[in-house]
């Protein structure tokens, strides 16, 4: 049967799918538009299972923030070409708004039939790996941070003991420095007391070996060994790291400075990191 070039056109506009490919569907299906977008569909599911297993290394990670409320989500797909194409960022902003518009808090089965219908009409793996929404209370202010490659994400709510701090803008620019520090840095623990005891315990050991190494009187190296590890919980803790825009004061102190010259006191209540296909 015939075919019409406009039938062609209208099922690729709907499904993605190549213009052969589109034209084969409709003969097949004998001109039946909906049967023909049903086997596109299924030609397209099967493509996808069958690369279930490829690794997803590439992606976005993208964040929707009104400095109250922020959503954030980390959608992964196989190669940079689709990562960078249009239809995907434009997946991204649908999950963000689908999530921030119905609340929903982690990944949800309507936020992954998304990136499925997208999947099976690009034919590439794709996933939802993660999502966060962060709400902050009326005394919370929330800053975000998105590096410019997009794999890099950072929320960041700092705290007041009065609300009106956070109008100002030094303290809204400070928040903002803190995600820029975040994802230059990379902390492992927030702060010292968050760090395992398991761990302390082996880089004790590993202190005291070094230590014993320099043959110095054994209450010497006990010294050497407190040293040794202050140093490095401070190299690991976010609030005890020198502050990446004034390296003579630590996050914690630069915090209480900022604070104290707004007029108020600030603390850190929460600190989100997402770096592409790390978990």
């Amino acid at each position: 049967m015939e075919i019409k070039a406009s039938d062609v056109k209208a099922l690729r506009e709907i499904t993605g799918a190549g213009m052969m490919e589109c034209k084969n569907a409709l003969v097949e299906c004998k001109g039946d538009a909906a049967a023909a977008e049903k086997l596109l569909k299924e030609k397209g599911l099967a493509a996808v299972e069958k690369r279930s297993g490829r690794a997803t290394t590439e992606g976005l990670i993208v964040i929707k923030n009104d400095e109250k409320k922020a959503v954030m989500a980390e959608l992964t797909c196989e190669t940079d070409f689709v990562a960078k194409n249009v239809d995907f960022i434009a997946l991204a902003d649908n999950v963000l708004n689908t999530a921030w518009n119905k609340g929903y808090s982690d990944v949800a089965p309507e936020l992954s039939q998304m990136v499925l219908d997208l999947a099976t009409k690009v034919r590439e793996n794709m996933a939802l790996s993660r999502l966060v929404t962060v709400n902050a209370a009326a005394d919370e202010y929330i800053a975000k941070y998105i590096h410019s490659d997009k794999k890099t994400g950072v929320l960041i709510v700092l705290k007041a003991d009065k609300a009106s701090v956070f109008s100002n803008k030094e303290v809204q620019d400070f928040a903002y420095d803190c995600c820029l520090h975040v994802a230059a840095f990379i902390p492992r623990y927030v702060r010292t007391s968050d760090v395992d005891q398991a761990y302390i315990e082996e880089q004790t050991g590993i202190f005291k070996i070094q230590a014993k190494e320099s043959g110095k009187p054994e209450n010497v190296q006990a010294g050497i060994v407190q040293g040794k590890l202050k140093k490095h919980l401070a190299e690991i803790c976010f609030l005890e790291q020198p502050f990446v825009k004034d390296d003579k004061l630590t996050v914690s102190k630069k915090m209480e400075e900022i604070g104290k010259a707004a007029g108020g006191t600030l603390s850190l209540s929460n600190l989100v990191l997402f770096q592409l296909g790390a978990k």
